[in-house]
């Protein structure tokens, strides 16, 4: 399953960036988020994939969630695709846009992969296992190494949301005392937890399950874990929320080991 996730990203990808250097239009959403060609071309090219080799596993992808199409019953295995997360990445002319597939298996998000086609960075998650991956012009994928998550030590490392950042969220870094900031768009910064660039990710505004379960299954597979505010590991396939909308995450903090640091 996991090469197929990472065969599909990488032929999303390649469209991505064909969309990229062509230009599009940017259109908006009912929730007046951004969507784009990319984005609807590289969710086809990953649902086929996925609908060819899995049939009987239920896929939930951003622009089908929008457009409602849902399935009906998620209560064992099902897909959740990102195929542009960072629109506002793209739309901007940034690099650190992905393309996200990851497996949720009983709440749990089991296997992922997290790729950023303009900048190469690819990264990939099983259970037990998460690795950085290096991949040439010609989207083939060249050479492999195994990440894990770093015994955080002060100062903190801290990667936070460059379009959406909160004071709840610089209040939170602010708690923590001295730490570096890193920057970055799109769920690179799960990855980034995971391959021990990082040490925590905060994240105190609006997410979606698509927007985390990839890198929340890298980081996971790297000895990571994404905890709610109340310690409890974040869980997937939330519906009939009394709070807020199906699929909707709460605020959680991501984190490598803590070394008794805060995190």
């Amino acid at each position: 399953m996991l090469e197929i996730f990472e065969r599909l990203a990488l032929t999303a990808g390649r469209e991505v960036m064909r969309v990229f250097h062509a230009g599009c239009a940017v259109d908006q959403k009912t929730d007046s988020s951004p969507v784009t060609e990319a984005d609807r071309e590289s969710e086809k090219i990953i649902l086929a994939g996925l609908r060819a080799a899995y049939p009987d596993i239920p896929c939930v992808a951003e622009e089908e969630a929008s457009a409602g199409i849902v399935p009906p019953d998620l209560d064992g295995a099902f897909f959740l695709i990102d195929p542009l997360d960072g629109t506002k990445e793209f739309v901007n002319r940034r690099t650190d846009f992905t393309v996200n597939i990851a497996l949720v298996r009983h709440g749990v998000p089991e296997i992922g992969v997290v790729f950023a086609p303009c900048t190469g960075r690819f990264f990939s998650g099983r259970p037990g296992r998460a690795e950085s991956l290096a991949i040439n012009d010609e989207y083939e994928i060249v050479g492999r190494r195994p990440i894990s998550v770093r015994t955080a030590v002060a100062p903190l490392a801290i990667v936070a949301s460059r379009s959406h950042n909160t004071p709840e969220t610089e209040a939170y870094i602010r708690d923590l005392g001295a730490a570096e900031i890193v920057s970055v768009g799109s769920s690179l910064k799960f990855c980034l937890v995971a391959g021990a660039e990082a040490d925590v990710y905060p994240r105190f505004g609006r997410t979606m399950e698509w927007d985390t379960a990839a890198g929340d299954a890298v980081l996971r597979a790297a000895g990571g874990m994404t905890r709610t505010l109340d310690g409890k590991a974040l869980v997937y396939g939330k519906r009939n929320q009394s709070d807020d909308a199906d699929f909707a995450n709460p605020h959680f903090i991501a984190s490598g080991k803590s070394a008794g640091v805060g995190v």
